[in-house]
C-alpha cells in the first residue's frame, strides 16, 4: 500500500490528461466556452458529432481504467481503488483549468473491479440515454444504481462505501444539469446546446 501511496500522483496526472480540450482544440474549438461548457464527452459530442463524443469518451474511460489497473496489479483492490479514485479526483478537479465530470474516469476506474457490473450497467446507461436522449440523466440514475448493485452482490462494505462517496461526487458535479432537468430546459445530446455550464 505504501507504494500505491507514492504512486498516487501519477493516478491523478493520468486523470488531468485533457482529452476534450485537445480533441476539440483539434477542431478550432474551445469546449469549455461552448456548448455546456464542460469538457466532457457528452459536450464534444454535442458539439462535433458522436464520433468525436466517443473517442473522448473511450480515452477518458482508459484514464481511470490504466490508473485503476496499475493499483490493482503493485497491491491487490485497495491500491486499485487509490489510484483509480486519484485518476478521476485529476479528471473532475485538474490544476490550472475546469475539469469535467468524471462519468468516463470512474468507469475505467469501476471497469477493472467490477467488469461485469459495468458491462450490465453500461447497456443500462445506453438504453437510457438513447430513449430520454439525455446522457445527465443516465449518468445520475447509474450512480445511484452502482453502489446498491454492489451492496446487493455482498461486496465488503467498504467497498459499497467508498463507490457511494464516488457516485456523490459525480452527482454533485451534475448540479448544473439537475437544475435546469428541474427547469426543463437540460438539451439531449442531438439537440441544441446551451450557453452555461
Amino acid at each position: 500500500m505504501v507504494l500505491a501511496l507514492v504512486l498516487l500522483p501519477v493516478g491523478y496526472l493520468l486523470g488531468m490528461f485533457p482529452t476534450a480540450v485537445l480533441v476539440a482544440r483539434a477542431r478550432g474549438l474551445d469546449v469549455t466556452a461552448s456548448g455546456s461548457g464542460n469538457p466532457g464527452a457528452s459536450n464534444v459530442a454535442r458539439l462535433l458529432g458522436w464520433r468525436m463524443g466517443a473517442l473522448v469518451l473511450a480515452v477518458d474511460f482508459a484514464k481511470g481504467a490504466a490508473a485503476s489497473g496499475l493499483g490493482l496489479a503493485i497491491d491487490g483492490r485497495g491500491a486499485a481503488y487509490l489510484l483509480g479514485a486519484a485518476a478521476v479526483v485529476g479528471h473532475t478537479f485538474p490544476l490550472g483549468r475546469k475539469g469535467g465530470k468524471g462519468v468516463a474516469a470512474a468507469g475505467g476506474m469501476l471497469v477493472v473491479l467490477f467488469p461485469l457490473v459495468v458491462l450490465g450497467l453500461a447497456v443500462v446507461w445506453a438504453l437510457i440515454a438513447k430513449v430520454l436522449g439525455k446522457a445527465s440523466i443516465a449518468s445520475l440514475l447509474i450512480c445511484v444504481a452502482f453502489p446498491v448493485t454492489v451492496g446487493i452482490l455482498r461486496y465488503d462494505v467498504w467497498e459499497v462505501v467508498v463507490i457511494a462517496v464516488l457516485a456523490a461526487l459525480i452527482i454533485a458535479r451534475h448540479a448544473a444539469n439537475i437544475r435546469r432537468l428541474v427547469s426543463r430546459e437540460e438539451h439531449g445530446l442531438g439537440g441544441p446546446t446551451p450557453t452555461s455550464s
